[in-house]
């Protein structure tokens, strides 16, 4: 991939960029010269205004709805991205835990399907759309996929979120998977498993100091910034990691 200093990247579509780890990326990979779209399903707000703070810096972003569990709408969010530019680089950011914790017996088959829809299932459709239009054999000429997944998926988060756990690890597999896959399309695929991050994700869920007190099971002390999570993103779509794909990348702070 060209550099901000030689050239413009290209387009990087990052769902899910609303607020949180997805804004920070956003934000980072616009000053490195991307095109954004900033892909969101609810907070409408939220991506506009992430939008309008590149644009306001001098950069290109557009905020597109898509719920990225609905494949058609999918395809719609890749052939708007496709109009700005060429597209280079997509991240797979959205999920969700479904807003409570609580213990795996206790969460309502509703809660259970609309986590495993949007974070599993909604991260292939994105997947798919993403191989189709940047790789070789359809025509493009390569780039990156990287997927957010948790470092949940190590202990399972017993008692808290062990479904939420249980869709990230499908994250894994597929990354895996699928870089070997389309390694030789010219698309290399990576996953960044944040561990402990302050993001609003807790408070969603009803438990706004989980950070916190998560703090001391943390060999560093402290939680993630969500700005920490997206600078080992854009690392990975760097020409430095030109060689890596397939790998998972946790960003936890040792726990």
């Amino acid at each position: 991939m060209e550099s901000a200093a030689t050239g413009s990247p290209g387009v990087m579509i990052v769902t899910g960029a609303s607020r949180g780890i997805g804004a920070a990326i956003a934000r980072r990979a616009a000053v490195a010269g991307y095109s954004m779209v900033l892909n969101y399903s609810v907070d409408a707000k939220g991506a506009r205004s992430v939008a309008q703070d590149i644009k306001n810096d001098g950069g290109t972003a557009v905020a597109i709805e898509a719920d990225v569990s609905d494949a058609g709408a999918v395809a719609d969010l890749f052939d708007a991205a496709t109009r700005l530019g060429r597209l280079s680089a997509v991240v797979n950011n959205a999920g969700i835990t479904g807003n409570l914790i609580g213990k795996l017996a206790d969460v309502p088959a509703e809660t259970v399907r609309r986590v495993m829809d949007v974070n599993v299932s909604g991260l292939i459709f994105v997947c798919q759309e993403a191989v189709r239009r940047l790789g070789t054999d359809g025509g493009g000429t390569g780039g990156s996929i990287i997927n957010i997944s948790s470092t949940a998926t190590k202990a399972g988060s017993p008692g808290t979120w062990a479904h939420y756990a249980a869709s990230k690890g499908a994250v894994d597999v597929l990354t895996v998977g699928l870089a070997a896959e389309v390694a030789a399309q010219g698309i290399r695929v990576n996953c960044v498993a944040p561990g402990s991050t302050n993001t609003g994700l807790h408070a969603a869920a009803g438990m706004p100091d989980r950070v916190e007190r998560l703090n001391p099971t943390i060999p560093m002390g402290r939680g993630a910034e969500p700005d920490e999570v997206a600078a080992a993103v854009m690392w990975l779509m760097s020409a430095e990691a030109g060689y890596i794909t397939g790998a998972i990348l946790p960003v936890s702070g040792g726990r």
